[in-house]
């Protein structure tokens, strides 16, 4: 059976190598997007195009946004036209790409229109998606983002004197909707307390020196602005308390990196996006909070960092018996096996269930 899952590979995010491993072992043969329309008689192979992170652009400039979106908009309407099963994978409430917003939105609706199954990583997607699309209830499927454990190799700890001032650690590609700026100008304001390094490449180089000017008055603050390679993640997942985390809650949904962290039994600061709200049987075991404004934000992210200063101080083992729990949480409820099946079975319904007569794009508005 011929399919595509875009993307296929992923050098940097062991999600995509995750996915399509179940499906390499069911006999799947898995192409690329881009040879989609290489020929007729491949393009008429293919039953399923699996879409993840569709709708984002390159908003390097607005030439190459507007050939991006054409470009996608092309391909998306001859697998529609075609017949061929779609499914869409939901992993933000918006496109992170603020210059791009608008035709980000427009792809949006139409892969939120013309998929056979949409696949959701938490639940709060599926009250987004029913009250912006009615519609689109029957087809949404809920399937659990899988556990990183041993994806990066095993889980190393380093032992802490309990007298040392909090590690924190962010990690992850280092990006304004992450909210760096604040969470350097929160954790520097700490001084001796907190000891915070900043892990990750920023994604342009105007970027990496405004952060490193802005975390120049803070000791406290380490930056560590460059790829990380897989082999160092474990290391340096072990030599935190904790990871800190402050995503903009307007656009973020759901996080890998929180997934890598429990997955390396540590427990996170985070805001409480789509993935910590599933887990709220779990909420004692991580620091998660909300907030109404920019500045709301760096109060509340300033009083989770007092108080997980404070538990370690009082509890020193604390913070490592909240990593373990939601490690043992994720082995129970998002294991990589169970994600495997659920996303296999989607896939079985789908392409056994008769195709449905196609409508002409833009026919009915």
């Amino acid at each position: 059976m011929h399919i595509v899952f875009n993307p296929p590979l992923n050098e940097e995010n062991k999600y995509i190598h995750i996915m399509v491993s179940p499906l390499n072992s069911a006999g799947y043969q898995v192409h690329e997007l881009d040879t989609i329309l290489s020929s007729a008689d491949h393009f008429k192979r293919i039953r399923l195009v699996h879409l993840n992170w569709f709708e984002n652009l390159d908003d390097r400039s607005q030439t190459k946004a507007i050939k991006s979106f054409f470009r996608k908009l092309t391909v998306l309407t001859a697998i529609r036209l075609a017949g061929k099963k779609l499914v869409w994978t939901q992993h933000n409430r918006m496109s992170h790409e603020k210059k791009t917003g608008k035709l980000s939105q427009t792809l949006t609706q139409l892969l939120v229109k013309w998929a056979d199954a949409i696949i959701i990583h938490s639940e709060i997607s599926r009250t987004m998606l029913t009250q912006q699309y009615p519609k689109s209830a029957s087809k949404i499927h809920y399937i659990p983002h899988p556990d990183f454990i041993g994806s990066y190799g095993p889980v190393i700890n380093k032992p802490k004197p309990s007298n040392q001032a909090l590690q924190l650690l962010f990690l992850g590609a280092v990006k304004p909707y992450k909210n760096i700026e604040l969470l350097i100008e929160t954790v520097g304001k700490f001084g001796d307390e907190v000891e915070l390094t900043i892990a990750g490449k920023p994604n342009t180089k105007d970027y990496y020196h405004q952060l490193s000017a802005l975390a120049k008055p803070y000791p406290n603050v380490r930056l560590k602005l460059q790829f990380i390679p897989d082999e160092q993640l474990p290391k340096l997942m072990g030599q935190a308390d904790l990871l800190v985390l402050p995503y903009d809650l307007v656009s973020s949904l759901n996080s890998g990196t929180v997934i890598l962290a429990f997955s390396y039994k540590k427990t996170v600061i985070c805001p409480e996006i789509g993935t910590l709200v599933d887990m709220k049987m779990a909420n004692e075991s991580f620091f998660s909070y909300r907030y109404q404004s920019e500045q709301d934000h760096q109060e509340q992210l300033h009083l989770m960092v007092k108080k997980a200063i404070k538990t370690k101080a009082e509890q020193p083992n604390r913070l490592e018996e909240m990593g373990d729990k939601m490690y043992h949480y994720l082995k129970d409820h998002q294991s990589k096996e169970l994600v495997g099946k659920h996303l296999l079975q989607v896939y079985k319904e789908l392409l056994n269930t008769p195709q449905n007569n196609r409508e002409i794009p833009f026919a009915n508005g």
